[in-house]
């Protein structure tokens, strides 16, 4: 979607929607996430390893089945639909085990 401003100059919302969040989990490599997606496996829990253009690379501790854990998982950007990123001040994400 591509609005025009005062300046008559084109900005693409998705664009800067995007960019956004690259940055966003860019700067909290190395930290836990909550991610949502709508496809299959639809919940991730782990830590941001890295960014790639528009793709996180997250080291998944908990999914819906304990086979597809413990392993790195590719994640669009444009099939996040939720997350949430631990930070030193927030609330942390709990553990989601079996064994505990």
């Amino acid at each position: 979607m591509a609005i025009s401003n005062s300046n008559s100059q084109s900005v693409d919302i998705n664009r800067i929607h995007d960019m956004a969040l690259v940055d966003l989990f860019t700067e909290n490599i190395g930290r836990r996430a909550f991610v949502l997606t709508p496809s299959y496996p639809f919940m991730f829990i782990g830590e941001i390893v890295d960014v790639m253009e528009d793709m996180v690379e997250l080291c998944v501790e908990t999914t819906h089945f304990s086979q597809l854990e413990n392993r790195n998982w590719f994640l669009h950007i444009h099939n996040i639909e939720v997350f949430y990123i631990e930070t030193p001040d927030g609330p942390c994400i709990p553990e989601l085990r079996d064994d505990l």
